[in-house]
């Protein structure tokens, strides 16, 4: 489906039945990201699946005001209510964990709960997202700079996701297929307009959130399970969940046991 937004277009798939569920997938991914869990999870869910803007089959403005975190919550929330949909659990995925938690603030009656999948609140000091955003910068004007082919190859390398390596050869090339359809412009305004040093920082808010949260993180992954850890102190109705021989990306390199580990939380 097809809903314009502030003259955006924006493309999200409706299947199953139950509890609305809207799955926010991550930096260079799209909707496709979520097909594995799709029959298991639509027997008790409602599946919304949008592809965020500058992703997939969503349109990729030049304005870099389209991309903002924030905007991107609000219009989250018109595709919402213009599918007639009151209220939703949340389930993002690193660059799409970052939007649910900015629209799970936004919009604290809207969300039932809350799954955060490798993710953060942002950068508490301006210092470090400045410095986030200059290296950004950077890496959108590599982007632009040298298409989509050189880029893929560049981010599959980098040490966020090295234990991706170890998964069948198949898997790491559909992967890489579906990064490969994303436009360069998309991408690379996606960084500058929500990358994590062009957001605000959620650090001191966490206390508000009011819902259910679980926060999912793989033990290789040792940068967001520091995160994590700090996190679940923060946040009133928190549960965090360690995913053994597994790192950033968990949906792909433990699929059976993440799509039942949503599935029990949703129930």
């Amino acid at each position: 489906m097809i809903v314009a937004l502030d003259g955006v277009k924006y493309h999200f798939e409706v299947c199953g039945e139950g509890f609305p569920l809207v799955l926010l997938h991550g930096f260079t991914g799209d909707s496709t990201t979520w097909e594995p869990f799709v029959e298991r999870w639509k027997g008790h869910s409602e599946l919304i699946i949008p592809d965020i803007i500058g992703h997939g089959k969503s349109d990729s403005p030049k304005e870099l005001k389209y991309y903002q975190i924030e905007s991107m919550a609000n219009n989250l929330n018109l595709l919402l209510e213009r599918q007639g949909v009151n209220q939703i659990d949340l389930l993002g995925y690193s660059m799409g964990g970052r939007l649910a938690l900015t629209f799970a603030l936004a919009f604290p009656n809207k969300v039932r709960k809350l799954i955060l999948e490798s993710a953060s609140p942002g950068l508490k000091q301006e210092s470090e997202r400045e410095l986030r955003r200059m290296n950004d910068a950077k890496l959108a004007n590599f982007i632009i700079d040298n298409g989509m082919d050189l880029f893929v190859d560049y981010w599959e390398n980098i040490p966020l996701f090295q234990t991706m390596k170890r998964l069948p050869t198949s898997l790491q090339a559909k992967v890489r297929e579906q990064r490969l359809r994303n436009s360069p412009q998309g991408l690379a305004n996606s960084l500058l307009g929500m990358g994590t040093g062009s957001q605000p920082s959620w650090w001191e808010k966490l206390d508000q959130l009011s819902c259910d949260v679980l926060l999912l993180t793989g033990q290789e992954d040792q940068k967001f399970c520091q995160i994590a850890e700090v996190m679940v102190k923060s946040i009133n109705k928190a549960t965090w969940i360690v995913l053994e021989n597994c790192g950033h990306a968990i949906h792909v390199e433990e699929q059976e046991k993440f799509g039942t580990i949503v599935s029990d939380f949703l129930k």
